[in-house]
């Protein structure tokens, strides 16, 4: 049994994209800010009280990218774990890492003084992109050739990015979106998303 804990404003909209395309029967529970997302029964499961969630077999797992990686791992039927797990988990966690911060910072209107950028693990937003870039300049996916779980997690990061107008719109960012968008996994989870919250409204 899948249990996902989310709210169709939050970024679980990423691994609710995953769970769509594992394609494995899942229960959909949605939380509210401040309140079910704060409440005792959710904080035993997530003592951050923020979502995503997800609770498989009795096994809780937290954070987005160890979800979309998580699902990879436990259904390989779905063929979204690459086969180079080099790439996979290199490109994985400079998602998760440099590329999140680096965005997060730049929607706070945090900028690190280029005599600092060496503190920080991104660097500065220009020197993410710019790897980003050249790697989609390389290859269709972000692993290569083959669409897989990392492009679930990245790709999202650059299509909110790029929404927010926290990513430029390379053109090579937005070539590669359009394919991701195009994908029937992504379309189902934001038509579900945005059916719980026409919902929630």
């Amino acid at each position: 049994m899948l249990i996902f804990y989310t709210n169709p404003q939050s970024r679980a909209r990423i691994s609710h994209w995953m769970l769509e395309e594992v394609g494995q029967p899942y229960e959909t529970r949605v939380l509210e800010y401040g309140t079910t997302m704060k409440a005792p029964e959710y904080l035993a499961i997530n003592p951050m009280g923020k979502v995503p969630a997800l609770v498989h077999d009795g096994q809780v797992i937290t954070e987005g990218a160890a979800i979309v990686t998580y699902l990879a791992d436990a259904f390989p039927e779905a063929g979204l774990m690459p086969t180079n797990r080099a790439a996979f988990y290199r490109w994985m966690f400079f998602g998760a890492g440099p590329v999140d911060a680096a965005v997060t910072n730049k929607a706070l209107g945090v900028e690190v003084p280029p005599e600092r950028r060496g503190m920080v693990g991104y660097g500065s937003l220009s020197a993410v992109c710019d790897v980003l870039a050249n790697q989609l300049e390389k290859a269709t996916y972000i692993c290569g050739d083959r669409f897989s779980a990392a492009d679930v997690y990245v790709g999202s990061l650059i299509g909110f990015g790029m929404s927010f107008n926290t990513i430029e719109p390379r053109p090579v960012f937005s070539d590669y979106w359009a394919r991701l968008k195009q994908r029937p996994a992504y379309i189902s989870a934001n038509a579900l998303c945005d059916a719980l919250l026409a919902k929630e409204n």
